[in-house]
């Protein structure tokens, strides 16, 4: 006789519940759970990302009051010495500056508590920097762009230590152009330029002076040094953002310190030497109402004829001169417009190329000055071309290294014969943008990705920007005196880059005489007081 199966016997099998309702299997609940937490976490992660990419474009268009008159940095006081060498003084120091009214803000300077004074020479002259170190660290001042010795170059190898002294000199022995000074000491550039410590350097020769460009320092030829900062409250934010592997990016601009900056035009063309002085970010120049200007020079130096366009990108470190047209009355704005470089979308957003910003404005007085017409051609070509090149030499940029390779102070990675040329290929397949520096030398831009490069980097260059996925070769020439003992460097001038390692040490020697191992700069630095 078959038993009675009653509802509470079956309901221990597992497979249904206590009033009789069929239970979900254990295995299935679990997966139910899983799959919950999955979406949830899914829908957390989607939200904040959503946040992120979003709050991470920045646009200061057409929110820039521009209520500061733009601050020119003085031109350096220089003695001359009796065998006619020209002598400046510098001195890096900690203070407070008050970009807004009333809110002093801890900053580093050369001369003063933000930025230096432009030191001006001319082609020929020899010059001595005397540089006193009043910080509570160490630091270095490079003469970015110089073409000098090894030893004066100002690198990581030429420390100067807190509380000492360094007097660099040599000889001027390259065209004018617009140069930049800053320190270089290495794993910490980005802190130092980033708290105030740049400035201008400016050379002139004979072969310009007789050219109708505008020329008067501070009326129609205009510094213009771009930084982005953050404030926190009244201090400088030097934070790096998540997801910004460029490094640091700000939130607002200015210009020779200046926030919200307009500057008077007094004179029909205006001529403005901009200099990307930021530590990541990179700029896309133009006008707000999408004029055209006139490019005359880049890194190095003067092209050879002026070259029209209505953008210009400039990645940090790298300069330009351009010429503006205004008419009587008008205000105009010297804007940075989204990137166009082939970014994917990820470095595009969080690397900066959406952000945009209203930089500077020009106020043309009601009545102008009458200007020259740029002449049709400025200087003759002087860059190598790469077809007398001894050798070529190949450049994978990665953050982890140049070449798989982290900079080593003890390390020389290059050796070059002093006198001849070379063909050097950059390549950028790190997934992020990068540029290359290389120090002493102006190189010409043979190709980029095989096509010719644009007319704005066919002039004398020593930083290029180099995106993800793009291939660059330069041309250059080692002209300058051997010293087999002391190293120039090459780097991504993004200066976090930089920091954590992205550069390399080349020397140049004479054909009979083999290079030595540098060694790391003492304690002391170069000289003390």
């Amino acid at each position: 006789m078959p038993k009675n199966v009653t509802s509470g016997n079956t309901g221990n099998n597992g497979n249904t519940g206590s009033g009789g309702k069929p239970r979900m299997p254990r295995r299935k609940r679990t997966l139910l759970i899983l799959g919950s937490l999955v979406a949830g976490s899914a829908l957390v992660i989607g939200a904040l990302f959503t946040w992120l990419y979003t709050g991470a474009k920045v646009s200061t268009v057409g929110a820039v009051d521009f209520r500061n008159a733009l601050a020119v940095p003085p031109l350096a006081p220089s003695t001359v010495d009796a065998d006619g060498t020209r002598v400046f003084d510098l001195r890096m120091q900690a203070g407070e500056t008050e970009f807004t009214p009333g809110t002093r803000t801890p900053t580093w300077g050369f001369n003063g508590s933000h930025l230096g004074p432009t030191l001006r020479a001319a082609k020929g002259e020899k010059v001595r920097v005397k540089v006193a170190n009043t910080l509570p660290e160490e630091s270095t001042v490079h003469w970015h762009g110089m073409h000098l010795p090894a030893a004066m170059d100002g690198g990581p190898h030429q420390t100067v230590p807190a509380g000492g002294s360094w007097a660099p000199e040599w000889t001027i022995a390259q065209p004018a152009s617009t140069l930049w000074y800053h320190p270089h000491p290495h794993g910490a550039t980005e802190s130092h330029v980033q708290r105030g410590l740049a400035g201008l350097l400016l050379l002139d020769d004979a072969e310009s002076a007789p050219l109708p460009l505008p020329k008067t320092y501070g009326t129609d030829d205009i510094p213009v040094i771009v930084q982005d900062v953050t404030f926190d409250g009244a201090k400088l934010d030097h934070g790096h953002k998540l997801m910004r592997n460029v490094g640091f990016l700000g939130d607002r601009t200015m210009v020779n310190g200046t926030l919200e900056p307009y500057v008077t035009v007094e004179d029909e063309l205006v001529r403005l030497r901009l200099l990307n002085a930021s530590t990541a970010r990179v700029y896309t120049f133009g006008l707000d109402d999408g004029r055209a200007f006139r490019q005359i020079a880049s890194d190095g130096g003067l092209l050879e004829a002026p070259h029209t366009t209505s953008r210009l990108r400039l990645s940090p470190g790298e300069r330009a001169e351009i010429v503006v047209r205004m008419q009587p009355g008008e205000r105009r704005i010297l804007r940075s417009y989204p990137l166009d470089a082939g970014l994917d979308f990820w470095n595009q957003r969080f690397g900066g190329g959406d952000d945009s910003f209203d930089v500077m404005q020009l106020r043309a007085a009601a009545t102008l000055r009458p200007s020259a017409e740029l002449p049709a051609a400025l200087v003759a070509p002087a860059l190598p071309t790469g077809e007398d090149s001894a050798r070529s030499r190949f450049f994978e940029l990665k953050m982890s290294g140049i070449n798989g390779r982290k900079m080593d102070m003890s390390r020389v990675d290059e050796t070059v014969t002093r006198g001849t040329a070379e063909t050097w290929t950059l390549r950028n397949d790190d997934g992020m943008p990068h540029n290359f520096h290389v120090h002493d030398v102006q190189f010409r831009v043979l190709d980029i990705n095989g096509a010719a490069p644009p007319p704005s980097l066919r002039g004398p260059k020593d930083t290029v920007f180099i995106p993800s996925g793009s291939t660059v070769r330069i041309a250059l020439r080692f002209d300058g005196p051997a010293d087999p003992d002391t190293p120039y460097m090459y780097h991504c001038h993004l200066l976090y880059h930089e920091d954590k390692g992205m550069m390399g040490q080349f020397v140049v020697v004479d054909p009979s005489r083999p290079p030595s191992t540098p060694k790391p700069p003492p304690a002391s630095g170069p000289h003390q007081h």
